[in-house]
């Protein structure tokens, strides 16, 4: 004689009693592995972790209706890579706006030395003078190699003045007495 569950002494009641239960304890297991693996996922402490899932099967179904409403709201991976997109967003905000590897202060990008520890933050062209970023490997402003040595300007030579009397020696074609014509401002020679 089959056991009666709830009293039910039907053997076709009594056995779809028995799969209504059988199923209820599959979920009430369903839900607490449920539990744990979520629990898992959105928290980073494994005692609370643990905890979550021990209510959920100490407390059937209550216990993760309970964990349900107090879960945290994001997975620990959404939250590490919103925190990477902050430090990276913070890393571009850092790039433009520099600020002294060695102090701190903020400084521009066209400085040589920093104003408040007068440390070194970048080597001028030693062509034009324009301050340099380390990774170049030529001068973006005159065009000229990094390390190498400006190059020599060619110095004009200064153009001699030539008198009246050297002028009339070398060309012929003035006269001595052309040269000696008062200017054309009616003003004479002092002699």
């Amino acid at each position: 004689m089959p056991v009666a569950i709830f009293g039910i002494h039907n053997d076709g009641l009594n056995r779809a009693v028995s799969i209504i239960v059988l199923c209820l304890v599959v979920i009430w297991l369903a839900l607490v592995w449920w539990t744990y693996a979520d629990a898992r996922r959105r928290i980073d402490d494994p005692m609370l972790v643990g905890c979550a899932a021990l209510a959920s099967l100490f407390f059937p179904f209550i216990g993760t209706i309970v964990y349900m409403i107090v879960r945290p709201p994001e997975y620990l991976d959404d939250v590490r890579e919103r925190e990477l997109e902050i430090a990276a967003a913070q890393a571009r905000l850092h790039k433009l706006d520099p600020s002294c590897p060695y102090c701190g202060f903020e400084v521009e990008n066209t400085f040589l030395r920093c104003p408040s520890c007068l440390r070194r933050l970048k080597e001028p062209c030693r062509t034009c003078g324009k301050p340099l970023d380390p990774r170049w490997k030529i001068c973006p402003y005159c065009e000229s190699e990094i390390g190498q040595a400006p190059p020599e300007r060619q110095r004009l030579r200064p153009r001699r003045q030539t008198t009246a009397a050297a002028r009339v020696g070398d060309d012929p074609t003035i006269t001595r007495a052309a040269s000696q014509r008062p200017p054309a401002g009616g003003e004479r020679p002092a002699r």
